[in-house]
């Protein structure tokens, strides 16, 4: 532990790898290799960040929302969460968490469920899913490759009879969480742009994500 302490606080951005701003609504993806760290970080507060990860030589592996749930014995991700793939390995390690609340249950926005959630209205609104779809197509995939995602900073209270509701964010301007790559993955993620409940504080706004070298 004191060894990630002084590791954590010898990062800075100026010695950061990669820094990336990711606009409002916006996707984005790039390759973090084994022993990188990556930051996402929510620079305004009350935005939701979809994300995915897939192993970076083999597509069909790639992050499962189940295992990772099994393996932790706990409905969030948080410090220490093991990020677990659909074949059962690591894939990252989060060791930092300013936070404290990101779901990985509710799934990501879609034209179709925002339709059936808030009306027909909706329907042609910009959604997680083509984000998603926008960015593995990038790398050769479809939308037959999008699972149940992460979304880091949205708060979904869990009751005990099962029920899931999306209610006002808690994550205040620059809170970031930190995940350590244990196998080299591709990283997609859809700035969410869902304006019709309050994961985003109904303003959708912009994000940045900074990698590290091993050893920063």
């Amino acid at each position: 532990m004191t060894d990630f302490i002084q590791t954590a606080a010898s990062r800075t951005v100026e010695n950061a790898a990669q820094d990336y701003v990711i606009p409002a609504e916006a996707p984005w993806s790039g390759i973090v290799r084994k022993g990188q760290t990556i930051r996402i970080e929510d620079s305004y507060g009350q935005q939701a960040i979809d994300t995915l990860f897939y192993k970076a030589d083999d597509f069909s592996e790639r992050y499962s929302n189940q295992d990772t749930m099994r393996e932790q014995g706990a409905a969030y991700v948080g410090t220490g969460t093991r990020i677990m793939s659909n074949e059962g390995r690591v894939m990252l390690t989060m060791t930092a968490d300013s936070c404290g609340r990101h779901d990985t249950s509710a799934g990501a926005c879609s034209c179709e469920s925002n339709t059936v959630r808030f009306g027909h209205g909706t329907k042609y609104l910009h959604a997680c899913r083509d984000n998603f779809v926008i960015e593995v197509m990038k790398h050769g995939m479809s939308k037959r490759d999008i699972v149940p995602n992460i979304n880091f900073f949205m708060n979904v209270p869990i009751s005990p009879d099962g029920k899931m509701t999306i209610v006002d964010g808690i994550s205040s301007p620059g809170d970031y969480v930190e995940l350590v790559a244990e196998m080299d993955v591709l990283c997609v993620i859809s700035n969410c742009p869902q304006i019709n409940n309050p994961c985003n504080g109904f303003d959708p706004t912009p994000i940045r994500v900074l990698i590290w070298d091993a050893g920063v």
